[in-house]
């Protein structure tokens, strides 16, 4: 009897390893989650510093509390775009969507400047993939100075640097540094 009695604590001892090692799992995975569910903090903090004084700091408990607001803000507007795609029987959200989703929501001040955005942002897209169905075919070597093949659009969307700005900050009195 008392072996039987050690083999129920062995495997109560089996059971409660097993149970702490799927709580441990079930914890990692929902670290994973969080940081899936998270923009990266550094891309939050280079974004915030952009707009900052070059002299000015950023403490780690303000980029941590953007992170998650701007995050949220992202989640909010993507799942009112996703409903109304799921209304219409889409299952891709565009930038339409989510342009119509800032005004639903009462974003109101955003819908222009994200109209704007994004029709320049197609506008770039088209003109990239111009230039690169123009060096496949072989003419972009073929131009010279006088012949440019591609427009200056493409340069700029070729370099990588695209910048929204929402709202033109360099009359706003208001923010003095």
């Amino acid at each position: 009897m008392a072996d039987h009695h050690g083999d129920h604590h062995a495997d109560g001892h089996r059971r409660q390893q097993q149970l702490q090692g799927e709580a441990a799992d079930q914890a990692a995975a929902e670290i994973i989650k969080e940081q899936d569910r998270l923009l990266p903090i550094a891309n939050v903090g280079r974004i915030m510093k952009q707009i900052l004084p070059p002299n000015a700091k950023i403490s780690k408990e303000a980029k941590e509390t953007m992170q998650e607001c701007v995050s949220e803000f992202i989640s909010f507007v993507t799942g009112e775009a996703s409903d109304k795609c799921h209304k219409e029987k889409r299952k891709t959200v565009n930038g339409d969507d989510v342009c119509w989703a800032f005004g639903a929501l009462g974003f109101d001040d955003y819908v222009d400047p994200m109209r704007r955005y994004l029709n320049k942002y197609r506008e770039l897209e088209g003109d990239r993939a111009a230039a690169a169905a123009t060096s496949r075919s072989g003419a972009g070597a073929a131009a010279g100075p006088d012949h440019p093949s591609s427009s200056s659009s493409v340069a700029a969307a070729t370099a990588g640097h695209f910048m929204f700005n929402a709202m033109d900050r360099s009359t706003d009195s208001s923010r003095q540094f």
